[in-house]
């Protein structure tokens, strides 16, 4: 049951408000985000957080891919193959994040954001320089050796082979995996892979990624709500905001330099990561 929305708590919903701006900016990075805005803003576990952490993140993610999916730029065969494993091997990152001690969950965390920040911040060192919505970035990846999984020019899809199939499920396993393991969408995963073996455009991969994280969060959420998971009400206040932030950051995207944003975010990300450690290493 959804909670009356006059109590709804305002630290809960701007934390959550701030992790769909940067998801619905970047197509990643804001879902890793979700548990340290739990954990420290509002107090939670990680193992407590997690859950609602991926709710949040998949019912923003969800509402972020819809726009892509009119537009036609979502692979939605791809993300239905990523998201299929991935909520297949979602479990096994769970069941493994309910027997490690809370301070090795919130040491793999610290290392996956410092992961995804040093990806960020080389990401926007690359994309200096270019005004929003410049399409120069996926002229110069074409120019580079041609990834494994390619668009079919005649049709504007994938041209499917067993090696793309192969290449796709592992990404969504490896994805999957993470998702249930540190209860983030996989967008940090799934976005520089599919920027790395796919010729799919940006704009695509951010509105595939995001599709991939509402599937594959929808599965591992209701595995943890079978298990006993009730979000509660910062935890339903947090998902709501994470909505409205997704929609204020698709509505943005397309007029901010992604360069400026990209090293922000990797700064923050950061320095959250290096709070993690301290966590870690004071729990």
């Amino acid at each position: 049951m959804f909670p009356d929305l006059s109590s709804l708590s305002p630290t809960a919903a701007l934390l959550g408000a701030a992790v769909g701006l940067v998801l619905g900016l970047t197509g990643a990075g804001g879902g890793i985000f979700a548990v340290p805005a739990l954990v420290f803003g509002l107090g939670w576990g990680v193992p407590q957080a997690g859950p609602v952490a991926l709710l949040a993140v998949g019912a923003s993610a969800a509402v972020g891919s819809a726009q892509g999916l009119r537009a036609g730029i979502v692979r939605y065969r791809a993300a239905m193959l990523m998201a299929g494993i991935g909520v297949c091997v979602a479990p096994v990152g769970s069941w493994l994040a309910h027997r490690l001690p809370e301070r090795w969950l919130v040491g793999l965390f610290a290392l996956a954001m410092l992961i995804v920040a040093a990806r960020m911040y080389r990401a926007s060192r690359a994309n200096a320089g270019k005004p929003p919505g410049d399409a120069s970035e996926g002229a110069t990846r074409c120019a580079s050796p041609l990834p494994p999984c390619r668009m079919d020019p005649s049709t504007g899809r994938l041209h499917w082979t067993r090696r793309v199939a192969s290449t796709l499920g592992l990404i969504g396993a490896v994805s999957g995996f993470a998702s249930g393991l540190l209860g983030v969408g996989g967008g940090f995963v799934i976005v520089p892979a599919l920027r790395r073996f796919t010729d799919i455009t940006v704009h695509g991969v951010v509105a595939t990624s995001l599709f991939v994280i509402a599937l594959i969060s929808a599965g591992t959420v209701a595995n943890a709500w079978w298990h006993g998971m009730h979000p509660g009400l910062q935890g339903w206040t947090f998902v709501l905001g994470a909505v409205l932030g997704m929609v204020l950051g698709r509505a943005l995207a397309p007029r901010l330099a992604a360069s400026r944003l990209q090293q922000i975010f990797s700064a923050l990300m950061a320095a959250v990561a290096f709070g993690m450690v301290v966590k870690a290493l004071g729990a």
